[in-house]
């Protein structure tokens, strides 16, 4: 069972986000985590407090080719970058976008048209694109229905920045609602820095339940996002592997990596 990890970052500088570690986090020390936990690949979302994190990754790429790929960015205000859309995954590794919101990428041009060229473009080009959603998730169905050839993944399971606790799924009905649309997908991760309880975080069991009824195991994809996780990255996969009774055989295979594979088009190894 090949084990592919839906959500890591690297960086060498830059101020990180206050839930993740404060240090830099290097393509060797992901390895070196990786392989002591028995996870096969990784991708790789550059973070937006290293600017030059997409090159990082890149080069993530050309040292370890069969066990990282890229889920990149660009700067949405540049009206000069969107050009790059089109021709996104000629580049080394790449295989689609990822945006999360912050100061300079307004969570409102979501919502409110500003990048109403983003979608269409995206489709056009074959370029999967992954969204920091849970704050826009009705906007997230619609661009799904409007764009039906477009595939879009919802990050962590559309937990909102800084919850943690049974608070942090208040948006899971919103989720659930968009696992109508086969071209949407749900990212588990970061499940375990969401808990109030240790290892095995049985609180979270019922919400991961719920989320595999409704998207199933071919859309919805295990992993860590590791610099701010709260355990190993050995008990990430455990946490799947071992403790979800009703997670195993065929659907085991595809929610651990295989589905993140597919989905993407990284082609599983021979």
């Amino acid at each position: 069972m090949p084990i592919v990890d839906a959500q890591i970052h690297l960086w060498e500088k830059g101020a990180p986000s206050p839930q993740h570690r404060q240090e830099p986090y290097s393509a060797e020390q992901a390895i070196a985590g990786m392989d002591a936990a028995g996870v096969n690949r990784a991708l790789i979302h550059p973070v937006l407090w290293d600017p030059d994190s997409n090159e990082l990754a890149a080069e993530a790429v050309r040292k370890y080719p069969d066990r990282f790929a890229i889920m990149g960015w660009f700067y949405l205000d540049d009206p000069n970058n969107r050009n790059l859309v089109a021709h996104w995954k000629e580049r080394p590794g790449m295989l689609g976008f990822r945006f999360y919101f912050n100061e300079r990428h307004k969570r409102e041009w979501v919502t409110d048209g500003t990048l109403d060229w983003l979608w269409p473009a995206a489709e056009r080009a074959g370029v999967p694109l992954a969204l920091a959603a849970a704050l826009f998730l009705p906007t997230v169905g619609k661009i799904a229905e409007r764009h039906p050839g477009l595939k879009l993944t919802v990050d962590h399971m559309a937990v909102p920045p800084g919850s943690s606790g049974e608070a942090a799924y208040r948006f899971q009905p919103e989720l659930l609602a968009l696992a109508k649309y086969p071209n949407v997908a749900v990212k588990a991760t970061g499940q375990a820095g969401y808990a109030e309880d240790e290892y095995p975080f049985r609180s979270l069991h019922p919400h991961l339940h719920r989320c595999f009824d409704a998207f199933g195991p071919e859309r919805m994809f295990w992993g860590t996002d590791i610099t701010r996780m709260p355990c190993s990255w050995r008990q990430c996969v455990t946490l799947f592997t071992e403790e979800l009774p009703w997670l195993k055989g065929r659907d085991l295979d595809l929610v651990m990596g295989e589905g993140v594979c597919n989905w993407l088009g990284w082609g599983l190894p021979g």
